[in-house]
């Protein structure tokens, strides 16, 4: 079972949300940008923290992003409001192919989903693949109401970064 959950109409490069059954959650999103240059947003720090916490959500920020983005490597990313109290995601990475694909898990809690990307080249272009499992059908649905609602603001600011960077 497929159900569509949102896709930016309108848009050159759409974002695609899609359930897929009782635990999964696909998104897509075609860049204008090589392979290695959307890995690299992905992969480094600093370019992620330009992107990844979305703009429509009024004063809360990235404020600590590190990322040691290879198989075995760790992650923590810290949202802050300016004051001391600050919520942290962090887990590991499976698997890491350069400019092609990264796997890491989100270990904050027992309802953490793995997550795959994948960067597939088309002719200087990227078909970027964000593939999550949940361990329940409850996690998925307390996904679908919060974290994965932002994702196409988050892609979209990606989007935005890479006509930055250029290709």
């Amino acid at each position: 079972m497929t159900e569509q959950v949102d896709s930016a109409s309108g848009a050159p490069n759409p974002t695609s949300v899609e359930r897929r059954g009782d635990r999964e959650l696909l998104v897509t999103r075609t860049f204008d940008a090589p392979p290695s240059t959307v890995y690299k947003a992905w992969s480094q720090p600093e370019l992620f923290q330009r992107w990844w916490m979305p703009k429509s959500v009024p004063g809360i920020s990235l404020v600590s992003c590190e990322m040691d983005v290879r198989t075995g490597g760790k992650y923590r990313l810290e949202f802050g409001a300016g004051g001391s109290d600050t919520m942290a995601f962090y887990g590991k990475y499976l698997e890491v192919v350069p400019n092609e694909r990264i796997v890491w898990t989100n270990d904050e809690g027992d309802e953490g989903a793995i997550t795959t990307v994948t960067f597939e080249g088309q002719g200087g272009r990227t078909l970027l693949t964000f593939h999550e499992i949940y361990p329940s059908k409850e996690a998925l649905e307390e996904a679908l109401q919060g974290s994965a609602v932002a994702l196409p603001e988050q892609l979209e600011q990606l989007d935005e970064l890479l006509s930055c960077l250029g290709g």
